[in-house]
């Protein structure tokens, strides 16, 4: 007897996705964060270095490298793993403006910082469904098809002489 395997709907596999993001990030965040506290550890404590916005966004890379890494892995081509980067950045940057002035403190820009990355990167996913909750069979080599040969214009025939 054969077992027929169902296709996820496009909702869970939208989720998966998601979820297998935020697992690289999380890696990255365990692995690559530590090594940067280790290079920067003998450095005075008022270094540009332990900046809160400076740390953010070092924070943000050692999450973005790993996640970025997957996209890739998984055939995401090079426009949504930028698209994604950006949006594991936007949060952060929009909070900087804040921190400088005084009105949340480093504690708040990291919770809020953490937040509106999720967010953003929700935003970023639901703005193209279609590249994040179809198979990922579609994404091989690193590329999107984004046109078929029906899309195309039909080719003139050309007759024999």
């Amino acid at each position: 007897m054969t077992k027929t395997r169902r296709p996820r709907s496009r909702a869970l596999t939208f989720a998966l996705h998601y979820l297998q993001m935020i697992i690289a990030m999380v890696v990255g965040m365990m692995v690559l964060y530590p090594l940067w506290m280790l290079a920067t550890a003998g450095l005075s404590a008022d270094a540009w270095t332990h900046r809160a916005d400076v740390e953010s966004l070092v924070m943000a890379t050692t999450m973005v490298i790993p996640m970025a890494a997957w996209m890739r892995f998984r055939g995401h081509g090079r426009r949504s793993v930028v698209e994604m980067s950006a949006a594991m950045y936007a949060g952060f940057v929009a909070l900087f403006p804040l921190l400088w002035f005084g009105v949340i403190d480093t504690d708040g820009l990291m919770l809020l910082g953490h937040v509106l990355m999720l967010l953003l990167m929700l935003a970023a996913m639901l703005a193209r469904p279609g590249e994040y909750s179809g198979s990922h069979g579609h994404h091989a080599h690193g590329h999107i098809r984004t046109s078929s040969v029906t899309d195309q214009e039909p080719r003139p025939t050309q007759q024999r002489a």
